[in-house]
């Protein structure tokens, strides 16, 4: 495949208009199920989570935490939406993964996750915590995917985790969800997490933020995020 650069470079600038700092190509061949398109690469992004919100919910979720997250979601939901627009109008296919929506509420899934995207990208590994984790943002940050054909050449993958013996996330977690395995190209959502826990554990506690979809303890204290609150 040779890499369209103009058209890399219209997909940067549109990026960086929304602020954008953060984002990569990924290779996904063989990994975007048929019915939701032949879609051999994607674009990822991230927007960074405010550090002081963020540093707020070590004993659960709050209001603000909550707008927060909400309007996080909604502005990727925006760029990410202009960027499916700007590909299908250069002739290329394209598709916006939503930010945070389950298709697939039994399996606790959406339509594609956005940390494979991302990590094929190179913006990070997936924690012990079960987010992805970029070492300037930590995982106070929240993802985005358009899953495309165009002709943009993939960034180098990130195929190991830097969590290192540190297991702050898991002995944080109230529902007893994370299961302390550092994850690897690979390795299933449920080797690292405990979804149903996870889930039973926020629709119990937390129900009056966001239906009971959010917490948030265990990115809080992730040491990585920490770091990011030390730089703001």
């Amino acid at each position: 495949m040779q890499d369209d650069t103009g058209l890399r470079e219209k997909v940067e600038q549109l990026l960086r208009q929304h602020g954008v700092a953060l984002w990569g190509v990924a290779d996904l061949s063989g990994l975007v199920p048929a019915r939701l398109g032949d879609y051999p690469r994607a674009v990822s992004l991230a927007l960074s989570m405010e550090p002081g919100v963020m540093a707020s919910i070590r004993q659960g979720p709050n209001q603000t935490y909550t707008e927060l997250y909400e309007a996080t979601n909604q502005r990727l939901n925006r760029i990410c939406g202009e960027l499916q627009d700007l590909l299908l109008d250069e002739g290329q296919g394209a598709w916006a993964v939503p930010a945070s929506v389950r298709s697939d509420p039994v399996n606790i899934r959406g339509d594609f996750p956005h940390k494979t995207a991302a990590t094929r990208a190179g913006l990070g590994w997936v924690g012990k915590n079960c987010q992805l984790i970029n070492r300037r943002l930590g995982p106070w940050l929240r993802l985005g995917t358009v899953l495309t054909d165009a002709p943009l050449a993939p960034d180098e993958p990130l195929e190991k985790s830097y969590c290192g013996a540190c297991s702050a996330c898991v002995e944080a977690c109230p529902a007893g969800a994370l299961k302390g395995h550092a994850w690897h190209p690979g390795l299933a959502r449920e080797a690292i997490l405990d979804p149903a826990a996870c889930d039973a554990f926020k629709k119990t506690h937390y129900r009056h933020f966001h239906d009971g979809h959010i917490c948030g303890i265990c990115s809080a204290a992730c040491p990585w995020g920490q770091k990011t609150l030390r730089r703001a």
